[in-house]
């Protein structure tokens, strides 16, 4: 019987490019290696809507040293997609070409729909989803929404309200002034009247945090410090992080202390920049991006009387995974 194939699967995000090689198993995922790099893409993108020179080229060096891991570890099948950063950007096609003609990495760029919908799959898979609930992803660029059931996916929509696009627009003193904090209220609340009409229908008991912002909240909230999978550039090896057996797996969703994450998020939100640098487990990328995440994630718990969080390390590109 023919062995399956390594798929190498790229996220590239408006901070992060990811780099993931394994395969889709009946047991579970089987990862050979793992990576990423704080691109940071989005970096002033706000401004001018367009991805600035020094990013765009700190993005395609990173995929070029993704090529050679790829290539050193004979995958065939890549699969790259682009999400809010490259999509909303008016030079993210250049980057697309560059991208294939440096790095002979294809992009696909896809929409927020699609985005929700590898989103869904990576978090069902965690086997995070065990009551009506809603999936809530924070990146760069973007924020999805998916409200769901164990059954099926009941709604989902991106909004372009990522904690890199919202510090850009809203974070301008330090701590978070009250005026700020007023404004950027204000927007989310413009933002949001489907996702709140929605969940006043189907009335959600518990947020699922899609890795990424919830990791942190997950690992600062225990005193644990951030995982190497946190850190920029640190590969793991697959027998630390994954197994095929249903114990392992099912650690993929893991329950996040409601009074200890709000705790963590008062004192995330009040803190100045250099507080936050000096806290154990947040890394330098989320040192500022983290009060955003921290403040949306407060705004949806308490506007849809959430008091059950659950983390589930599978995401985006996990769903990816799942889909070849």
């Amino acid at each position: 019987m023919k062995k399956p194939e390594n798929i190498a699967v790229i996220d590239l995000g408006t901070n992060t490019f990811h780099l993931l090689i394994g395969r889709a198993e009946p047991g579970g995922p089987v990862i050979t290696y793992k990576t990423q790099e704080p691109v940071k893409l989005g970096e002033d993108l706000t401004l001018s809507n367009r991805i600035i020179p020094a990013a765009f080229q700190r993005g395609i060096q990173c995929l070029k040293k993704f090529r050679e891991t790829i290539d050193s570890f004979g995958v065939l099948r890549v699969k790259a997609t682009a999400t809010s950063g490259v999509r909303s950007a008016l030079n993210g096609a250049d980057f697309v070409a560059q991208a294939k003609a440096e790095a002979d990495i294809h992009i696909e760029v896809i929409d927020g729909n699609t985005e929700a919908t590898y989103i869904y799959e990576g978090v069902k898979w965690s086997g995070a989803i065990s009551e009506t609930t809603l999936i809530m992803d924070i990146g760069g660029g973007s924020t999805e929404f998916i409200l769901c059931n164990p059954e099926k996916l009941l709604w989902k929509k991106s909004y372009d309200i990522g904690a890199a696009r919202l510090m850009q627009r809203f974070f301008h003193s330090d701590p978070l002034s009250s005026n700020d904090a007023e404004a950027l209220h204000e927007h989310l609340m413009q933002q949001i009247p489907e996702l709140l009409a929605i969940c006043a229908v189907h009335h959600p008991q518990v947020l699922v945090g899609s890795a990424g912002a919830f990791e942190t909240f997950y690992e600062m909230s225990r005193g644990i410090p951030t995982t190497r999978l946190q850190q920029g550039g640190a590969s793991v090896p697959a027998d630390e992080n994954h197994s095929r057996n249903t114990s392992t797996h099912h650690a993929a969703a893991r329950p996040l202390d409601y009074l200890r994450y709000r705790q963590l998020a008062e004192k995330l939100i009040a803190a100045t920049h250099a507080e936050r640098a000096a806290m154990k487990g947040l890394i330098p990328l989320r040192v500022d991006m983290i009060v955003m995440a921290a403040f949306l994630t407060n705004l949806i718990l308490d506007r849809l009387s959430i008091r059950k969080i659950t983390l589930s390390t599978y995401d985006l590109k996990m769903g990816v995974l799942k889909s070849l």
